[in-house]
């Protein structure tokens, strides 16, 4: 783990208490650009923590989302991504490799007054076919 301290530091700032499983599952969207679903976090660390469950990454998640430590993605169907809390950025997910790639952009900028909506979150998402599939 790379950034040990820094995780514990995040972890710390935003008044979780950083046990085992919560250090290693922020760890993993730290390190990870792959925007991983539940499954596939549970997947990658339960060779790792043997007692890990799909329920306790899943509550996980939801305190880091809640505390403003990571985001939810919902990209298509029911399928939820993850990813740690970074500068705003869009994602594109290629068509026929199902790879998602944040990309830099800028803030949403609208055309129209919306100044009496209350506005949650952002998200841009952006389809198409990515270098590696041309």
């Amino acid at each position: 783990m790379k950034n040990y301290d820094n995780v514990l530091k995040n972890l710390k700032e935003k008044g979780i208490r950083p046990s085992y499983i919560r250090v290693r599952v922020y760890a993993f969207l730290e390190e990870s650009r792959i925007h991983p679903t539940i499954d596939e976090i549970y997947e990658y660390l339960s060779k790792e923590i043997l007692t890990l469950s799909k329920t306790t990454v899943y509550n996980t998640l939801k305190l880091f989302t809640e505390k403003g430590l990571a985001q939810s993605i919902h990209i298509e169907g029911n399928e939820m991504r993850y990813e740690a809390l970074r500068a705003f950025h869009g994602h594109f997910k290629c068509e026929r490799c199902d790879l998602i790639y944040d990309m830099k952009i800028s803030k949403l900028h609208f055309e129209e007054d919306i100044h009496d909506f209350i506005i949650n979150h952002e998200q841009v998402l952006v389809t198409g076919i990515c270098p590696k599939c041309i």
